[in-house]
């Protein structure tokens, strides 16, 4: 049977706007990322969807997220596998610290994780929840890297591809059958 996964990115956050690398710390969203959740619960009444369940990373600007673009119709469990990915010591410097991608193992040795760990955290993470009864249209809230990681471990089954870069309150639909996700389709925010 073919289930259903709304997966994704929390609004805009301060540290978004300040260039800092944002990982496992968390800053709050900003009034363009508080629009831009409002914006994802119009775009997930205009495609009509109604969720058996639904998940947050437990960082503030995911579970912020979730709250405004469900309108807190949903309940929600916070989950700590859908974490953005942690940059250890990088944790809240400026960005132009950042080595050049692919990032690969470089955070590991500052105290934080391999990209393989990130892509391998949130494919058993969100595996375990589509894998639970009754869960046929699930939304999670997450993080950009964890996010494109997570959707890069299935290019083979992708129906869409994933294109650089994943903008704020951008919604991914992925199908979820066979042990397997195929990414199908994605919505980024168009402010009215």
């Amino acid at each position: 049977m073919t289930k259903t996964l709304y997966l994704m990115r929390h609004g805009q956050t301060l540290f978004n706007v300040e260039h800092k690398i944002q990982g496992w710390c968390d800053s709050p969203l900003t009034d363009l990322g508080i629009k831009q959740a409002e914006e994802a619960a119009n775009t997930i009444d205009d495609l009509g969807l109604v969720f058996d369940h639904c998940y947050s990373s437990t960082s503030e600007r995911a579970c912020d997220t979730l709250e405004i673009a469900t309108r807190g119709k949903y309940s929600y469990e916070r989950v700590k596998g859908l974490k953005e990915w942690n940059f250890g010591t990088f944790e809240a410097m400026d960005e132009f610290l950042n080595p050049p991608l692919p990032y690969g193992d470089f955070f590991a040795g500052h105290g934080g994780e391999r990209q393989t760990e990130v892509a391998a955290r949130m494919v058993k993470t969100l595996t375990e929840i589509m894998e639970r009864p009754d869960h046929e249209t699930v939304l999670a809230v997450s993080h950009g890297a964890s996010i494109a990681n997570f959707i890069r471990s299935y290019n083979q089954y992708n129906v869409k591809k994933l294109k650089p870069g994943i903008p704020n309150c951008t919604l991914f639909k992925l199908s979820y059958e066979d042990g397997h996700f195929s990414l199908l389709d994605y919505f980024e925010p168009k402010l009215r």
